[in-house]
C-alpha cells in the first residue's frame, strides 16, 4: 500500500505570527482521512515570527519531537528545563502523566521555521522528560529516535524509529524493515525518488507517504541533496 499526501494538499493555519501546514488534523483543520498513521499522529510545518511564540499549554501521554530547520527555539517547561534549540538540533519531550511548556522563536530579528512532530506513546502516564540532541549531518541514514535509544538516539515511549535521511545529489541508499512494519516519509528538501520491487515514488518538498506491506526500498536523489524524515512505525 501506498498512499501519497502532496504538499499542496496538507492543512493549513495563519495566525499572524505563525503560519502552519499540517500533514495530518490538527487544531482547525480536521480531515477524517488524515487522523494520523500508525502512532505517527501530528507533522506540522510551522514558522514563527521574530519573538513570537506559543504561551504557556499543556500535554499529557505524547511524545514531541522537535527539529528546527531555521532559527533558534527557546524552550521552558514544569519540570525546569529551560533551553534553546537552534537549527539542526532535536528536541523530544515526553509528556507523559502531564507537562506545562511554552516555546518562542528567541530570535527577534529572525523568522522560526520548524517541524513539530507527535507520536503516541505505547503506554500512558508515566515521568515527563525532556531529551535535546544534535546529530551528524553526514549523507546516509541516522538514527534519530527509537524505543531503547540505540545508537546514541534519543528515547522515544514508543516500538517505532525515527530517522534522518540524508542524500548527496545523484546518489542511493537502500533500506530495509521488518515486515508488519509500517512506513511514513515526509521529505523537508531536494528531490527524492523510492523504488520497491515494481512501486515507485517520487516526492517534492513537504509531500509526505504511507507505505505499508513493502519492506525493501531504494532511494535515489536528483541533482539536488536530499534531506527527509523516515518513520518505522508499529
Amino acid at each position: 500500500m501506498i498512499e501519497f499526501r502532496k504538499s499542496s494538499q496538507r492543512g493549513s493555519a495563519d495566525f499572524g505570527w505563525l503560519q502552519s501546514r499540517h500533514s495530518f488534523s490538527f487544531g482547525r483543520y480536521y480531515d477524517p482521512a488524515q487522523m494520523g498513521f500508525s502512532a505517527l499522529r501530528v507533522i506540522n510545518d510551522d514558522r514563527v515570527s521574530p519573538g513570537a511564540g506559543f504561551d504557556t499549554h499543556g500535554h499529557r501521554d505524547m511524545e514531541i519531537i522537535s527539529l528546527v530547520l531555521d532559527g533558534v527555539i527557546a524552550h521552558r517547561d514544569s519540570t525546569g528545563q529551560v533551553a534553546e534549540l537552534p537549527a539542526g538540533e532535536y528536541q523530544l519531550m515526553s509528556a507523559g502523566r502531564g507537562i506545562m511548556h511554552s516555546e518562542f522563536n528567541a530570535r527577534t530579528n529572525q523568522n522560526l521555521h520548524f517541524l513539530q512532530i507527535w507520536i503516541e506513546p505505547d503506554s500512558l502516564g508515566g515521568e515527563p522528560g525532556y531529551q535535546q540532541k544534535p546529530f551528524a549531518q553526514t549523507p546516509g541514514l541516522t538514527l534519530v529516535a527509537s524505543k531503547d535509544g540505540a545508537e546514541g538516539s534519543l528515547r522515544l515511549k514508543q516500538n517505532a524509529k525515527l530517522f534522518q535521511l540524508r542524500l548527496d545529489a545523484q546518489s542511493a541508499l537502500n533500506f530495509q524493515t521488518q515486515a508488519g512494519r509500517k512506513l511514513y516519509l515526509h521529505l523537508v528538501s531536494g528531490s527524492l525518488s523510492g523504488q520497491s520491487g515494481e512501486q515507485h515514488i517520487r516526492l517534492q518538498p513537504g509531500d509526505g507517504v504511507k507505505i505499508a506491506d513493502l519492506t525493501d526500498w531504494q532511494f535515489s536523489s536528483g541533482a539536488e541533496p536530499v534531506f527527509a524524515l523516515l518513520f518505522d512505525l508499529p
